[in-house]
């Protein structure tokens, strides 16, 4: 057990109790191999229960004011505030992700808890004129009930927030499937939710794998709302089994993201937007670039510059303040790298920089990858089609803006792009036609802020959004409201005068 940790082995948290399972699993620390705790591995039944819990809960919560809901998260902001670099320390330690990073996702989970909690004095109806005499009609959003998240390793705290903080401040109760790999996140902020007062039932905690917890929750016919970010397959999988059920969906599925530059670029500062989107996080993160397009007249300029950068990054154990890129999720996570890496080679791309995996000193029981650059790729690739989900990036050559945007949509996904140019007539048609839910301009494909909504186009999702006020769409539904005071019965559409 960490220092860092109060147990050696996780609970679920089902109805303000802490639940132990019979099966459980190592959860371990990419940066060096070692087990940080045991996590469980539910069944059906503890889904179940999880789902009961909130269904009863969730009738009392939804009469309490929105208002009064919002006091909870302001609460738990405070908290998360309070304990930020406990909580980050602990992030690194199951991620591997470097510490400024983890303070940041940590961060974003404090600024959503601030924002949805504001939600609560606004979540605003329409009132709107009626067509009739002595009648009022208006609109108003009401909660869906119970809700089933279920988030990914790579930002385990942050999506969490995401999902939950507008589901609970609109009412709603929640049963949330963190990832096997990273639960100690879902551990600290349970005991958030408990210490800030959330009545038991509200949030309910079910660890375990996604073919037995998270297919028992896709199914229940008592959760009304699935909220998912994971891989497209997976997604698409979920997307089927819930319109059956016409239960409602949200996925987030990863993108395909570029950087775009152009001839009249500040290179400097591009290369600095490229290596901070494609090597933090160790590539890990669905909107990381992992295509630069960059127009020919400075693509050997831009390439230079990239490689000399590159070769500043310090990789190893993300708790070291110094290091810049950490490890790889798992040993599952290197192996499709590697895989990767063979695809482009095969295909003709040129490697010029990593594509190795990295051992030795320093590196000792870990999965470690080195940052990885390929050049002269062409936009039809496979490693410039699909999400590699690592520090992998391709150089892609085009001749004008057009052929940038053109090969910047020429893929499935359609998450986050980004283009480097000081001309404002480009910037202005590079944002109208970039087929992407993020749009970056002068900076690299990261860096989503919690008031704006976040997603994508394609296959990235189905529509819907996380963060900012959009958020509150997956989680509510609309009811129209017509109160007649008229004293006789009026009939819409046809007793209009």
């Amino acid at each position: 057990m960490s220092v860092l940790l109060d147990t050696d082995k996780l609970k679920n948290y089902i109805n303000g109790k802490w639940v132990e399972a019979a099966e459980t699993t190592a959860v371990i620390n990419p940066a060096n191999g070692k087990e940080i705790v045991q996590v469980p591995l539910s069944n059906q039944h503890s889904v179940d229960e999880a789902v009961l819990a909130a269904k009863n809960a969730q009738k009392e919560w939804a009469l309490v004011p929105a208002p009064q809901r919002a006091e909870i998260l302001y609460r738990v902001g405070y908290l998360l505030k309070e304990r930020k670099e406990h909580i980050s320390k602990l992030l690194t330690m199951e991620n591997g992700k470097v510490i400024e990073e983890a303070r940041g996702e940590v961060q974003e989970g404090i600024d959503m808890a601030f924002y949805m909690a504001g939600e609560g004095r606004r979540m605003f109806g329409q009132t709107t004129p009626a067509e009739l005499k002595n009648k009022f009609a208006m609109s108003q959003r009401v909660p869906v009930g119970v809700v089933g998240i279920i988030t990914p390793w790579n930002f385990p705290i942050a999506i969490a927030t995401w999902k939950s903080f507008p589901a609970i401040v609109a009412g709603n109760a929640v049963v949330w499937k963190p990832a096997t790999e990273t639960p100690i996140m879902a551990y600290e902020l349970a005991k958030i939710f408990e210490e800030a007062g959330l009545p038991k039932g509200v949030i309910n905690v079910v660890f375990g794998s996604g073919k037995t917890v998270g297919n028992a929750m896709v199914h229940h016919e008592d959760i009304r709302v699935i909220s998912f970010t994971g891989s497209n397959d997976v997604g698409r999988n979920i997307a089927a089994d819930c319109g059956r059920q016409l239960k409602k969906v949200s996925l987030e599925m990863g993108g395909k993201n570029a950087v775009i530059v152009m001839e009249d670029a500040d290179l400097d500062l591009a290369v600095e937007g490229i290596v901070w989107s494609a090597y933090g996080t160790s590539g890990q993160r669905c909107t990381a670039c992992s295509r630069v397009i960059v127009h020919e007249a400075v693509k050997e300029k831009l390439e230079k510059r990239l490689l000399r950068k590159m070769k500043d990054l310090t990789i190893g154990n993300g708790l070291d303040e110094n290091v810049r890129v950490g490890p790889i999720i798992n040993q599952a996570g290197i192996n499709k790298i590697k895989d990767y890496i063979e695809i482009g080679k095969n295909e003709g791309a040129k490697l010029v920089e990593g594509g190795y995996e990295l051992s030795g000193s320093g590196f000792k029981g870990g999965y470690f990858f080195a940052p990885t650059l390929f050049t002269d790729a062409r936009a039809d690739m496979r490693i410039a089609q699909e999400e590699i989900f690592g520090p992998v990036v391709s150089l892609i050559a085009v001749q004008s803006l057009e052929e940038a945007i053109e090969v910047n949509n020429g893929v499935s996904f359609g998450l986050s792009s980004s283009i480097f140019t000081q001309d404002v007539n480009r910037v202005f048609q590079a944002q109208r036609d970039l087929d992407t839910g993020i749009v970056y301009v002068n900076a690299g494909t990261t860096g989503a802020e919690i008031h704006l909504p976040f997603g994508g186009t394609k296959g990235t999702g189905n529509g819907h959004r996380d963060s900012g006020v959009q958020a509150l769409d997956v989680f509510t539904e609309w009811k129209a409201v017509y109160v007649d005071y008229s004293g006789k019965l009026q009939r819409a559409q046809i007793d209009v005068d």
